[in-house]
C-alpha cells in the first residue's frame, strides 16, 4: 500500500556553502523535537558530512556539479520530484534553482521569508526601518518559518554535528602534543572572499600573544597557503570536515571571521570569537551561542555586500582596525 502525502518524509533543499547548510542542522533538529519529523536532505554531495549520525535526517541526496549544470539540473528536478512525489518540500534556497525544482514538485512547496527585497534597500539606503526588520530575525529563525507560524528563539535553532566517540577519541589524540592544563584556542584565519580574512600578518601576530599569554593554540581550516607552514600547530589542509568538527570541539574556543567553521563550533558546542568586516548583523548569520563574541567597528560603509565578494576601495578598515591585542582581550573575556 502506498503511503498517503502526510506519510511521506518531507524534503529540505539547501545548497551553498558547508557553513550555510550547517545552519540548517539546529532548525531540523527543532522541527524534530517539536513535530516529530525526519527529513529528507538534498544538499551538494560535499556537504553530506555534515548530516552523518543527526536525528532529523532520515536520509540525504547528494547533488555533484554534473547535476547542477543547467542540462544536469532540468534531468534532475524530474528525476528528484518522481522519487518523493507527495512529500512536502521546504525550500530553503531561494534561488533560481529551487524554484525550477518547486515548479515540477508533486506536492506542497513552502519557502522561507528571503527578505531579498527589503536587503537590497537595506543595502542601498542604511535606512534604520530596514535594519530593525532583517536584525529581528537570524538566518535559522527565517528558516523555521516555513514550517512553524511563529519564529523560535535563536538558542533553539542553534546549529549541531553529531560526533562519534570514535570522532572525537581520535581528536584528542591528535590534539594531545599541543595542549596540556591551559586553555586550548582554535584558529581558522581564511575566508572564502579574501574581503572577509583579517591581515595574515594579524593571525601571526595573535598567535605570539596567545604564547606569551599561557594558551594553546591550533590552526584549522583549508587554504592554499597554510598560515604558518611547517609549524607543528598548523594542521590547516590536514583534516576533513567531520575531523575538523572534531578538533574544534575539543577546543575551548575559536577565533575565526564570517567564516562556514564559525557555525561549526557552533555545532559542536565551541563559543567563537567572531571577527567582521565587510558583512553585518543585518544579513542574519551572526554567531547566536551564549558566550560568542563579534568584533566589528561601527563604519558607514558596513555592510558593503551581503557576502563580502566586493572589492574594498577605502583601506580595508572594517578588518584592519581590529587589533590583535583586542582579540587577546576578547579571547581572556570568553575564557573568564
Amino acid at each position: 500500500m502506498n503511503p498517503t502525502a502526510a506519510e511521506r518524509t518531507p524534503v529540505v533543499f539547501r545548497l551553498g556553502h558547508m557553513g550555510d547548510v550547517a545552519l540548517i542542522t539546529g532548525v531540523l533538529s527543532h522541527w524534530h523535537r517539536t513535530h516529530g519529523e525526519t527529513f529528507v536532505v538534498v544538499t551538494r554531495e560535499g556537504n553530506l558530512p555534515l548530516l552523518e549520525n543527526h536525528p532529523a535526517v532520515a536520509g540525504t541526496v547528494g547533488l555533484t556539479d554534473q547535476d547542477l549544470t543547467d542540462s544536469g539540473w532540468l534531468r534532475k528536478t524530474g528525476e528528484l520530484a518522481r522519487r518523493f512525489a507527495g512529500a512536502p518540500l521546504y525550500d530553503l534556497h531561494g534561488t533560481l534553482r529551487s524554484r525550477m525544482l518547486a515548479l515540477r514538485w508533486k506536492g506542497e512547496v513552502r519557502r522561507y521569508p528571503k527578505f531579498g527585497i527589503t536587503r537590497r534597500l537595506f543595502e542601498r539606503t542604511r535606512s534604520d526601518r530596514f535594519r530593525a526588520k532583517l536584525e529581528a530575525l537570524n538566518v535559522p529563525q527565517r528558516y523555521a518559518l516555513a514550517r512553524d507560524d511563529a519564529p523560535p528563539p535563536r538558542e533553539a535553532l542553534l546549529p549541531t554535528v553529531h560526533l562519534t566517540e570514535t570522532e572525537q577519541a581520535e581528536a584528542a589524540t591528535r590534539l594531545a602534543p599541543l595542549s596540556g592544563d591551559n586553555p586550548l584556542v582554535a584558529l581558522h584565519p581564511y575566508a572564502t572572499h579574501p574581503s572577509k580574512q583579517w591581515p595574515m600578518e594579524s593571525w601571526t601576530a595573535l598567535t605570539g600573544l596567545l604564547d606569551g599569554a599561557g594558551f594553546d593554540w591550533f590552526v584549522v581550516g583549508r587554504n592554499q597557503a597554510p598560515l604558518l607552514p611547517d609549524h607543528g600547530r598548523d594542521l590547516t589542509n590536514a583534516t576533513g570536515l567531520r575531523a575538523t568538527c572534531a578538533l574544534l570541539g575539543r577546543a575551548d574556543l575559536l577565533v575565526t571571521g564570517d567564516s562556514g567553521p564559525m557555525h561549526l563550533a557552533a555545532g559542536v558546542g565551541t563559543p567563537v570569537v567572531a571577527l567582521f568586516g565587510p558583512t553585518a548583523r543585518a544579513w542574519g548569520f551572526y554567531p547566536a551561542g551564549p558566550r560568542d563574541t563579534v568584533l566589528e567597528h561601527a563604519l558607514a560603509c558596513r555592510p558593503c555586500s551581503l557576502h563580502g565578494a566586493k572589492q574594498c576601495t577605502r583601506g580595508f578598515e572594517c578588518m584592519t582596525l581590529t587589533r590583535p591585542e583586542a582579540v587577546l582581550d576578547a579571547v581572556r573575556a570568553v575564557l573568564g
